[in-house]
């Protein structure tokens, strides 16, 4: 099994760079039994949503594991439907309770749809971020264009942008927004659910490696500045072996043939997208 002690290098800021996924984890049981499985083998960031509906088997996965709840970096996000100022504040209670925890480390606006008004969206998540009920404001789905606006009203900082993020659709202008105005990006399906398992580069990158094209794929994003990476799994071989990625160094050459890979695929790609 790979080391489960955290570098420097593994972290930005506080968030460590891979964490668990639990999108699609609905069966409760095997949902608390993946986090905790994923906690114990060195895992301490763990990311739900009010969508995903298994917070509480997330928070029981949390309280199972023989790892302090402070050592953990949670982070769920608040459904479109409930974007109003009022529901905002209410619901993100809920999610709370529902996660047996006085607090999460990073509060997201899953898509910037539906109910999301920037100004009354915005202006409860600072309040929560000010009464201590989160510890960061985070987005998801947003375009350069809701980002600038999302900073300009936000008094706390945005801290991450969540997005579709892989070997196909390397997100590059939302990296380099990243960088230059301090918004970490955090990967999900960031094996484009499967897909770049049959990609030749991958392959081939992989079999020089003896490693498996997941963990090519997830060590390409972690090697990127300001790239966190949450991979869903749900059994103990996938979590042990995307943790693995942690291990493998992709040299210069790897580097560039990922990045040839001309293929453009989104996955996630719903009516209300901000990109449609």
């Amino acid at each position: 099994m790979a080391s489960t002690e955290l570098t420097d290098d593994e972290m930005l800021d506080e968030m460590p760079r891979l964490g668990l996924g639990t999108w699609q984890n609905t069966e409760g049981d095997q949902c608390a039994e993946s986090v905790r499985t994923a906690l114990e083998a060195g895992y301490r960031h763990i990311d739900t949503a009010q969508a995903y509906d298994n917070e509480e088997s997330v928070g029981e996965g949390i309280a199972a594991a023989d790892v302090d709840r402070e050592d953990v970096f949670l982070a769920t996000k608040i459904w479109t439907s409930n974007l109003a100022h009022d529901d905002v504040l209410s619901t993100a209670e809920e999610s709370l309770d529902k996660l047996g925890v006085d607090y999460v480390d990073l509060l997201y606006v899953h898509w910037p749809a539906n109910e999301y008004d920037p100004e009354g969206t915005l202006s409860a998540f600072d309040q929560l971020y000010e009464e201590g009920l989160i510890e960061n404001v985070g987005v998801s789905n947003f375009e350069p264009r809701h980002l600038d606006e999302a900073r300009e009203i936000l008094d706390a900082p945005v801290f991450a942008n969540q997005v579709e993020m892989h070997p196909l659709l390397p997100q590059d202008e939302l990296v380099e927004y990243g960088r230059e105005h301090d918004v970490n990006l955090v990967a999900y399906s960031p094996l484009a659910r499967g897909e770049v398992f049959d990609v030749p580069e991958i392959q081939d990158i992989a079999e020089k490696h003896d490693a498996s094209p997941a963990q090519v794929s997830l060590a390409w994003l972690l090697q990127r500045d300001g790239v966190a990476a949450i991979p869903k799994a749900t059994s103990e071989e996938h979590i042990l072996d995307n943790w693995g990625a942690r291990d493998l160094d992709l040299d210069d050459e790897d580097v560039a043939k990922i990045e040839s890979i001309d293929t453009r695929e989104r996955q996630v790609d719903p009516d209300f997208g901000p990109w449609n």
